[in-house]
């Protein structure tokens, strides 16, 4: 039996708008100054580049999901725009001071977690977060009422006085996200934040980040994850071998590989190859060929029914068509030649 089902809705209903992206700083209203913004960072070591031009810009208030493969320079970005590495080329403001010349300023903004928990496994969870709070200058008092205020609101008052080597992954990293927020950071740099938990620790960290937008907090999200990417970022760069190769919404991007794909099962996946051409053929791209399934960019609403007559043309019965809205993979294959990593792909190379 034959099953149509189509899907080409955006994220904000049935009709939105699509439209194409270009590479290069993101803009979100005039008069207003971004956040974060970096043109043309170059970052070298040695003979490596780890940044190659790299321009960027977020919103205040929003999370700017900075997406791509490991070694890609998401993190030599996010280190230089935290005033951790001096950039060989280029020009990057957080909060509206230069990193260059005005670091001291930059610091006082900015809350960094990286890939992995930073706290001290010998101290409690009260202890980290009230020895970061003297460390910014406040007094004995005002850092231990600020170390029970983050430990509720990150779900932490009853192991506030266990060691933090006791705590699950998950529970570290929710942690070390609030030891980044003990001075009240306006813009936060999240480093992979999720690597390595497991799928309800990270859901319960996208609630928080989402929260944090929420009170106005600016966020730069580093992610080799697609589904984070996704769910979380109001925009995407796209980074692959140091250099921004898209920029735009995740409903944006997913534009740029063809506002919707077209999906094929033939009834005898013997007659796979003849779908492929054929899709192929008439949709002007390269087809993708997954567990008996093709896949085509479908940039035309015409080219349903033009493949399904040509197949029908050559004795092809399929036993499922659909038409879906592209996804962010398909979106960075096109981009960069190679597919991303999935939350699947990461738990299968443990």
């Amino acid at each position: 039996m034959l099953s149509i089902r189509t899907d080409v809705r955006g994220r904000d209903g049935p009709g939105a708008e699509m439209s194409m992206t270009t590479v290069g700083p993101l803009c979100h209203g005039v008069g207003v100054p971004p956040a974060i913004e970096a043109e043309g960072l170059v970052k070298r070591f040695g003979a490596t580049t780890a940044l190659a031009g790299a321009s960027l810009s977020a919103a205040e208030g929003t999370v700017l999901g900075v997406l791509g493969p490991n070694g890609a320079g998401k993190t030599t970005a996010t280190r230089v725009l935290a005033t951790l590495l001096t950039p060989d080329e280029g020009r990057a403001l957080v909060g509206g001071h230069d990193v260059l010349v005005e670091p001291h300023r930059v610091r006082s903004l900015i809350g960094l977690t990286g890939q992995y928990a930073g706290v001290d496994e010998a101290l409690t969870g009260t202890e980290n977060l009230v020895l970061i709070a003297r460390l910014l200058g406040q007094r004995r008092g005002a850092a231990r009422a600020r170390a029970a205020e983050l430990l509720e609101q990150f779900g932490l008052t009853d192991a506030g006085g266990r060691a933090a080597r006791t705590y699950s992954g998950g529970m570290r990293r929710r942690l070390d996200l609030a030891a980044s927020l003990v001075g009240r950071p306006r813009i936060l740099f999240l480093d992979e934040p999720t690597t390595g938990l497991d799928p309800a620790s990270r859901n319960e960290l996208w609630g928080m980040v989402r929260t944090l937008t929420d009170d106005g907090v600016t966020v730069l999200l580093t992610t080799q994850y697609l589904e984070e990417a996704d769910q979380l970022a109001d925009d995407i760069v796209v980074i692959d071998r140091g250099a921004v190769v898209a920029t735009g919404t995740p409903d944006d991007l997913k534009a740029r590989a063809g506002a919707a794909v077209l999906q094929m099962r033939p009834t005898a996946p013997e007659q796979v190859p003849i779908v492929a051409r054929v899709a192929g053929e008439v949709a002007g791209a390269a087809p993708t060929v997954e567990q008996g399934t093709v896949s085509v960019p479908a940039g035309d609403e015409a080219l349903m029914p033009a493949v399904v007559r040509r197949l029908d043309d050559v004795g092809v019965r399929l036993a499922e068509l659909t038409l879906r809205r592209a996804t962010l993979d398909e979106v960075f294959l096109a981009l960069t030649g190679h597919r991303a990593v999935t939350q699947d792909d990461a738990k299968e190379a443990v």
